[in-house]
């Protein structure tokens, strides 16, 4: 009752969304341009094992080790701009400045640098999930209470203590929302990458379809992609729940 009462409103708008697009394809009847989610869900269902087997598994591999790589650099710079002014300086603008190139842009370097190979498709995973996390963490290492800080200096605290007894838990909450953020772009990077040059992948699936003029075989892939980052996204949140449970629930 609970979960109905909370997302009832948006299942209804989703609800509809299908509803609309299932009778405007029928309307427009090109399925190689818009298929009809019914079609969509059928083809899924014919090719449940190459996209199932073959296919997703390339894609959380992406996935993983982009996120892993985003969070371990990303919240390990955040922690030195925090502490360092000079670093904050040199790498903060760099960040904002990333930002500015698009990616699309990028990923055909990158395949020229790594080749088809998974890096490629890391790379833009990296680029695309670093940001979030990095800025939300160091935005909450550095949003600690002066109150809270004064009074254990006053206690005898150490820089230590300060650390890890204040800024870790008061950023903490911000780590989560650029995670929950880094997870969903993750999905995009992975599939940017996979489009751009790939052998396997949901991203690279969708591309080769197109190029066969299946419309429902790109929605497929697309469908398997919006669930991954749904998913993520969901389980994150429940992460942060479970982490900090002294935070009052909204």
């Amino acid at each position: 009752m609970i979960l109905i009462k909370k997302y009832g409103a948006s299942a209804s708008l989703v609800l509809l969304f299908i509803i609309a697009w299932e009778i405007g394809a029928r309307i427009v009847n090109l399925g190689f341009i818009l298929p009809t989610p019914t079609d969509v869900l059928r083809k899924l269902w014919e090719l449940k094992e190459p996209l199932f087997l073959e296919h997703l598994p390339a894609t959380l591999l992406i996935i993983g080790i982009g996120l892993m790589l985003s969070i371990v650099c990303g919240v390990g710079l955040a922690i030195w701009m925090s502490v360092n002014r000079t670093v904050e300086k040199t790498f903060y603008p760099l960040m904002i400045s990333s930002q500015t190139i698009p990616i699309i842009a990028l990923a055909p370097i990158f395949v020229l640098w790594f080749g088809y190979s998974i890096w490629s498709k890391v790379v833009v995973t990296v680029l695309i999930t670093f940001f979030p996390i990095t800025v939300n963490t160091y935005d909450g290492l550095k949003a600690t209470s002066k109150e809270y800080r004064e009074l254990l200096l006053t206690m005898g605290a150490s820089k230590k203590d300060l650390f890890f007894k204040l800024q870790v838990p008061g950023s903490a909450p911000h780590f989560f929302s650029g995670l929950k953020v880094a997870v969903t772009m993750s999905v995009i990077g992975a599939a940017i990458g996979e489009w751009i040059g790939a052998q396997a992948g949901l991203g690279y699936f969708s591309r080769r379809m197109m190029t066969q003029f299946d419309g429902t075989g790109v929605f497929a892939p697309i469908m398997i992609l919006s669930a991954v980052g749904i998913l993520l996204f969901v389980s994150v949140s429940l992460l942060e729940k479970r982490t900090l449970k002294w935070r009052k629930s909204e």
